[in-house]
């Protein structure tokens, strides 16, 4: 606690002593000062218009996490620590440069030595070891969050941070993301789903801090490039790739939390690839029944449904009065209309949608009642596809069209 107060800027402690507000900008500044566990809290607010207000939303959207690549002779140090064995007896070749790097891994291409191209996730030095002392400030993160959330108990705050820093634990394991590849797989195999691939992941070359994984050629889900004579129609490669998603939620044992683009593979025959399963999340049936109602009452702006829905899916110790929920509801769709519904839901940008659902949160945590993680986790995944049917199915509504199945039988 007392390292990581010391490193905070004298604004910052003097917002926490006067109790005062931090304004979005002095925070997200200080997050990026302290480093990768306060860059990925920095993330989970940005991707959370549901829990944290829409000023932070959009201050946090500018919090990023590409970070520069270490230099190849320490990435070659711990893939021959971690496999107990010299480099060239595994890979056949290795790229240098990395593919990518982000605060917790780098990524590499290679070959093995019996001749299969994969990628190399390598975890940087101390990153676990990193995150545990940064959560000694739990107690700050409490009372920074208490401020720009005044309406959330204390216990609430509490378990938001818990959350939030097992998401980012379970990112390390690299054991536990191998066996997500492994069942996301099975998955598959079992529902006879030839439209999705994920790669393979490697035992014998992988290991704690090493997980290597069959490389997968294709380009971003959204580049437009993929529409000239590729001999198929990329807006069904997406739909192909949002029914599994649906699927996921109910016949797999969780489902992949963070489908931004780049994790999201156009393959040369029309397949789509699911890649980096280190964020999933897991649901029950019955929750994911009452989040769909939520979902689809905002898609039709059924304000009794919405109401019930936002008293289903949240966690609250108090009573909530329905009716006056409602009429909370139905004022702010008649503030942001003239709107269409759908304008506001098809935004290419994600603005209207992460608006609409920042003043929902506002309003629920008005009457106690605060959205677990999970359904921070599924809204983010339903932001990414309503921007991609925007780019790639102009027109299409994702409760609507008969290209979607959400499982629900």
């Amino acid at each position: 606690m007392l390292q990581t107060a010391s490193a905070v800027s004298p604004r910052a402690l003097k917002c926490l002593l006067q109790r005062r507000k931090p304004s979005p900008k002095e925070l997200r500044e200080l997050f990026e000062d302290l480093g990768a566990t306060y860059i990925k809290f920095g993330q989970f607010i940005a991707s959370s218009p549901s829990i944290f207000p829409k000023a932070y939303v959009d201050e946090f959207q500018l919090c990023l996490d590409q970070t520069p690549s270490l230099p190849f002779s320490k990435i070659k140090q711990i893939i021959e620590d971690d496999l107990a064995q010299p480099l060239d007896k595994v890979f056949a070749h290795i790229d240098e440069k990395a593919l990518a790097s982000a605060s917790i891994a780098q990524v590499h291409a290679a070959r093995l030595v019996t001749g299969e191209d994969v990628v190399v996730k390598v975890q940087k030095p101390g990153v676990q070891a990193i995150l545990t002392t940064d959560m000694n400030a739990v107690y700050l993160f409490i009372r920074l969050f208490e401020l720009i959330l005044p309406n959330t108990d204390k216990d609430a705050v509490a378990g938001l941070v818990e959350e939030m820093y097992q998401s980012m634990i379970d990112e390390c394991d690299f054991y536990k993301e191998a066996e997500n590849l492994n069942q996301f797989r099975e998955f598959l195999a079992r529902s006879g789903n030839n439209y999705v691939i994920a790669p393979k992941p490697y035992p014998k070359a992988s290991a704690a801090r090493v997980l290597t994984m069959e490389r997968l050629y294709g380009s971003a889900l959204t580049n437009d490039m993929t529409k000239a004579g590729s001999g198929f129609d990329p807006a069904n490669s997406l739909f192909n790739a949002l029914n599994t998603w649906f699927a996921s939620l109910t016949q797999c044992a969780f489902f992949h939390a963070d489908l931004h683009s780049g994790n999201l593979l156009l393959l040369e025959d029309g397949r789509v690839g699911f890649i980096d399963f280190g964020m999933v999340g897991r649901i029950q049936p019955e929750a994911w029944q009452a989040i769909f109602s939520l979902f689809m009452a905002i898609s039709e702006q059924n304000y009794e449904l919405m109401a019930q829905s936002m008293i289903s899916v949240g966690i609250t110790r108090d009573t909530v009065d329905e009716s006056a929920l409602k009429k909370d509801i139905r004022n702010l769709f008649e503030g942001l209309n003239a709107l269409d519904p759908q304008q506001v839901l098809e935004n290419q940008q994600g603005d209207g949608i992460t608006s609409l659902l920042s003043e929902l949160g506002d309003i629920a945590r008005n009457y106690g009642i605060r959205f677990p993680r999970a359904f921070t986790m599924l809204l983010k995944q339903f932001l990414y596809f309503d921007r991609y049917m925007e780019l790639l199915a102009p027109g299409a509504d994702i409760f609507q069209d008969d290209r979607v199945d959400f499982y629900l039988h």
